[in-house]
């Protein structure tokens, strides 16, 4: 990964430590930090610290972090009381998906009722 794309990227500048944020959990693979705009009283964004622009990105090398991804959010969803009312789990991939930051990331929700995914 060029140097040049991870200065650039704002999730690789806050998974460097380069950019302030409130991590919530922090391994050689993964970084989740509190979103700045919550849609949820619990919004935590869980990113790889490879970079990724989405998950059309991935390869096979990627699938081990990607599962981790879903371990680490049930760890936090029962560390920040959220894991038994329930909780969202979501990646958006690309433009028309809503996806504002282009670097692989989850949103962890909840706290409050979610209802439906989509109102179609």
């Amino acid at each position: 990964m060029g140097n040049d794309i991870r200065k650039e990227c704002l999730f690789c500048r806050i998974a460097d430590g380069e950019i302030p944020s409130t991590i919530v959990w922090e391994d050689e693979d993964l970084v989740a930090f509190k979103d700045i705009n919550p849609v949820a009283p619990t919004h935590i964004l869980i990113i790889p610290r490879k970079h990724l622009a989405g998950l059309n990105d991935m390869t096979e090398e990627d699938i081990p972090v990607i599962g981790k991804i879903s371990y680490v959010a049930s760890l936090l969803a029962k560390q920040l009381g959220i894991a038994d009312d329930g909780w969202r789990l979501v990646s958006n991939c690309g433009k028309n998906s809503g996806q504002e930051v282009p670097h692989l990331h989850y949103h962890l929700i909840g706290g409050k009722f979610l209802g439906p995914f989509s109102d179609r």
